[in-house]
Formats: C-alpha cells, structure tokens, sequence
C-alpha cells in the first residue's frame, strides 16, 4: 500500500508539526506502508534553511524509510503576516506539481495534508482524485482562526471570505481530523459534517520521555542543589505570549526570590523579543534547542514545566508540548481560561492561571516552588494522564492499526467510524 503526505514542516525538524508528521511517517513505513512525503527542506522554528539544504531547488532523500521530496519555499528572516502568508503560498505553489506527479505515478491509496498550510490542501484534494484514494485533512492548527485572533489579519470582510473558502475545503476531504475534543468541536462550527470528522491527537513516545529517579547532568551543572527550575521550552512566537512568563520572572526576582531560576529553551521569531524583555535579569537564562537525543534530559532538568499561551487562541490550537511536558513527571504551570482544553487536561495534574496575568503565574510558581510533595505528586498523575491518552503507539494504532494490518483494506473506512464510537473507545482507555 502507499500513502502520499503532504507537510510543510518535517524532520529534522525537532518540534512542532514537522516532529508529528515524521514520526507518523516512519510508524507508518515501519508497518509496510511506502509513504512518500513532500515538504520543505528544515528551517523551523529559526526561520532559517538548516545547513545541507536549499529553499531554492527541489530535492530528495530517504529518511528511516520514508521517501521524501523537498520542494522550493520562501522563509522570511522575519515572519509578519504578509510574509507568512506568502511563505505558506510559496509551498502551495511550488509542492502542486510534486502532489499530482506523484498521484499519478504512485497511485497511493491515501493523501494526507497537514495544515498548516491550508493553501496547499486544494492541490492535495486533486492528487488524491487523480489517484483514486482516501482525501485526508489533519489540522494541526487552524490558521486562519489563529491569523485573525492575535490580530495578524484584521479585515472582517477578508475574514468572512476566508472562512468561507476554508469550510468549501474541508468539507470536500472524506476525512478531516484534529488534535483535541475541542477543535473537534470547532470543525463542527465550521460545518464539517461528523461523518467527516476524527479525532486523532498528538502523542508522546513514552519509552523516550519518562521520569528519571536522578538529577539530570544539566541540572547538576548549572543549578544549584537548592534552586527551583521553572523550564519554558519550545517554539517562541505569536502564539506563546511569553511576555507573562518574562514578567512574572521580573516579579520574583524583586520579591526576592532568587532561588527560582528560569529557563528559556527553543527558538523562533519572537526570540529577540523575549530576550530584550528580559533584559539581562539573572534569575532568566536562554538556551538553544537540544538534539532530540537530550530532550529527556532537558524535560527532567525541570522542577516546574510552564506552559503560556495567549487567550484569543484558545482551543484553534492545542501546544504539542504539552504532551512531553506531562509524561516527563513533573509538575506543570499553564495559562489558559477554565472550560479549554488545556485547562481540563490539566485539572488534577497541574495548575491552570488566567492568560496574562504575572502575578497569578508568579503565584502559583511560588506554591509549587515551596512544597516538593506537591510538585511529585502533581508530576506522578501528569506521567499517568500521558500514560492514559497519549501513548504513541496506541493513539496511532487507534487511527492506522486495522487498515495497516493487511493490505487489502481500504483507507476509506478510516473516515467511517462515528465520532461518538472514537470517543467511546479513548474513554475505556481514561
């Protein structure tokens, strides 16, 4: 059998969508399927081509099995709106060629398009008819809610045409999908039909990130033994509003708290941002992103996980992070509003503040910072939430495992199972 995958971002990217993506893939072509993925070469989240690959020329490569085609696109030294959008529109352009050449050669029986972009979704729709296969959509992100929301885009009349347009795409796919019950529920607004819809969520790979029973090397040589490690890591940018996080940093450090130490770990656009905000404060240290050989490490260096993101974009994304943050062990701080996802994820594991709000965060960061059996005990049902609902093997086998067992199965029935029966099967699960 043969699947078609269609996603801007891919390894060697190390988080977000193009970490998702690649792993899906080789779980995939280690289960016999031939996948064929076409994307961009890496350059996320720096907004910079990784060395070894061109944004100017097609290439190709082989990837633990996976058959991967890179195709040309425009990466902004700094990604404002405009920009953005003409970055995803560059991908569009550029990857159609590569979708239909490949649907007629391969003849897959499944395309797959991850959005973001949904500008490359149309193409994917006319490849999978050429080919006769299965039209899949998984929204990692609904950009244009996101675009709209943090004020990228402001024109209510261009809102009203995008949304539109999105609806007419997604509903032409015989499957769409997403993250989390609540954008599940949001492509119900959107009038996706449940007949359409699945739930198919992010995961964790279990085996690869887990708790250790010992201080970290990290840990061990920047920290001292009587220091509380509050650990932000991932992309910074829009989205992530880590201006509370630098507040409330500031905060405790003139309250005297300088025993809590704050670690910002990744890249993105809004790095230079964050870094002058803080200003050289010492009790906040910046540190690049880490192979994906130390993120275990790393995620254990950590006493505190803190999770920011900005209020309008709750529930049109769902931070992938989270997923490691909870199955590491340790105690999570997030910003988010009562009745989100994250904020339900996280009742009984975690605790949960109003976006925006330094002092709320700089308290509840004081509450886990001064009670140690707390902080276990809110990390041992954090690694049993990621135990329950995010095991890599488990979620994707819930999506893929009857259709790759034997080869005469269909991909349309992927789209079959009601909403409800999916819900029922990830509840016996809870």
């Amino acid at each position: 059998m043969r699947a078609l995958l269609c996603s801007i971002n891919y390894a060697p990217e190390l988080t977000g969508i193009g970490k998702y993506t690649a792993e899906m893939a080789e779980w995939l072509a280690a289960r016999g399927i031939e996948v064929t993925v076409v994307t961009t070469p890496p350059y996320y989240p720096a907004w910079s081509v990784a060395r070894g690959y061109s944004a100017r020329r097609y290439q190709a490569e082989t990837i633990s099995g996976v058959n991967v085609i890179r195709c040309p696109v425009w990466v902004p030294r700094r990604a404002s709106a405009a920009k953005r959008l003409l970055h995803l529109a560059s991908f569009a352009v550029t990857s159609m060629p590569v979708l239909l050449w490949s649907a007629l050669r391969l003849r897959p029986e499944l395309v797959l398009v991850i959005e973001p972009p949904l500008f490359a979704a149309p193409a994917a729709r006319v490849a999978a008819k050429l080919a006769g296969a299965t039209a899949w959509l998984h929204v990692q992100d609904f950009e244009v809610d996101a675009a709209f929301n943090l004020g990228m885009l402001r024109s209510q009349t261009l809102r009203k045409i995008a949304l539109a347009l999105e609806t007419r795409v997604m509903r032409s796919f015989h499957c769409v999908s997403t993250i989390s019950e609540r954008m599940v529920g949001l492509l119900a607004k959107k009038r996706v039909s449940t007949a359409q819809t699945r739930l198919f969520p992010n995961w964790v790979d279990l085996e690869r990130i887990h708790p250790l029973p010992h201080p970290t090397l990290l840990r061990v040589r920047h920290f001292q033994d009587d220091e509380t490690v509050v650990l932000y890591s991932g992309n910074m940018g829009a989205k992530q509003g880590l201006e509370t996080l630098v507040e409330t940093a500031h905060l405790l450090s003139a309250s005297g708290n300088d025993k809590i130490r704050f670690v910002f770990c990744g890249d993105g656009v809004g790095r230079g941002d964050v870094e002058r905000l803080a200003n050289g404060a010492k009790n906040i240290v910046f540190w690049p992103l880490v192979p994906a050989e130390q993120l275990n490490e790393l995620l254990n260096t950590a006493d505190i996980h803190v999770l920011t993101q900005r209020a309008d974009v709750a529930d049109s994304v769902f931070p992938s992070k989270l997923t490691n943050m909870l199955a590491s062990g340790r105690s999570v701080v997030a910003t988010a509003n009562p009745g989100t996802q994250i904020a339900d994820v996280l009742d009984g594991c975690g605790r949960v503040v109003r976006p925006g709000d330094p002092a709320a965060l700089a308290a509840a960061i004081l509450e886990l910072a001064a009670d140690n059996e707390l902080r276990q005990t809110l990390g041992a049902a954090s690694r049993a939430v990621a135990e329950r609902l995010w095991d890599k093997n488990a979620v994707l086998a819930d999506v893929f495992g009857a259709h790759v067992a034997a080869e005469a199965t269909s991909y349309a029935t992927i789209a079959d199972e009601p909403l409800e029966q999916q819900r029922a099967v990830r509840a016996r699960r809870a």
